[in-house]
């Protein structure tokens, strides 16, 4: 498993780079504040929603504490995308959020 620590994607963020980070908590979870620009989907509508994610591009994975989007990043993994899991998850996370 790919893995990029929190701070690694901070620094992505505020360099403005272009990430794509999937944060796959449930609403009540995105609903305290998620990192800026990243995009909800919960871990169930994964499935779901594999349209609204771009093959071609590497994607962050993030939810509370590293375990469901390690599941997404094995998930996606298996159907050809880029992935990476960020550790620790929002708990880890230093840096602001949006909400």
């Amino acid at each position: 498993m790919k893995e990029i620590k929190p701070e690694e994607v901070a620094k992505k963020v505020k360099n403005n780079e272009d990430v794509s980070i999937i944060d796959v908590r449930e609403d009540e979870e995105v609903a305290q504040g998620k990192i800026a620009g990243a995009t909800h989907i919960p871990l169930g509508d994964l499935e779901d929603r594999l349209d609204e994610i771009n093959q071609s591009k590497e994607h962050i994975m993030v939810c509370r504490s590293g375990g469901r989007s390690g599941k997404a990043y094995q998930f996606l993994e298996e159907k050809g995308y880029n992935v990476q899991n960020m550790t620790g998850g929002m708990l880890e996370w230093k840096d602001d959020v949006e909400k």
